[in-house]
């Protein structure tokens, strides 16, 4: 046997839901970054890394108004957002909706400046990223694949 492959054995036990879900949002609330995946329709599939904050509900990011992710976003709202472990994995399929940088609602701005160190409000060229999710997926390793769905048509089902 190849040494780099791992026995069910080396497997850390398999948290239940509810410990999947803790874990889950704590990493949305301390995570920093997160890969966004989209897609127009009109051209291959866009993947890039993008900084958040979750706040109500939702991440938040920022990009500027012109780049792909935007564009996309903008033609077709639906996209994967994965944070960035591979063997702690957060992947939420989420609708999204492109906000100019002066619209957005009381509190994600100040949350997004306050845990990220930079404010692109007001900024002419740059727009946020409402993600709203609609399904969570979470495991870590085979044995927490059974039972991974978390999140489905925007309700916890934990």
């Amino acid at each position: 046997m190849i040494a780099s492959l791992r026995c069910m054995t080396d497997y850390p036990p398999a948290r239940d839901a509810g410990q999947r879900k803790r874990d889950a949002l704590r990493r949305l609330e301390t995570d920093e970054d997160a890969w966004v995946s989209s897609a127009s329709g009109e051209g291959p599939p866009h993947l890039v890394p993008l900084s958040f904050v979750w706040h109500d509900e939702q991440l938040w990011m920022a990009t500027k108004a012109k780049n792909p992710t935007a564009r996309n976003l903008r033609a077709q709202g639906a996209c994967w957002v994965a944070l960035d472990l591979t063997r702690d994995v957060v992947l939420i399929e989420s609708t999204a909706e492109v906000i100019a940088s002066d619209g957005l609602p009381d509190g994600a701005g100040e949350a997004f400046a306050k845990k990220l160190g930079w404010d692109p409000r007001g900024r002419e060229t740059w727009v946020f990223l409402a993600f709203r999710p609609r399904r969570m997926l979470v495991w870590r390793e085979e044995n927490e694949l059974a039972g991974r769905e978390l999140m489905r048509d925007g309700v916890w089902r934990v």
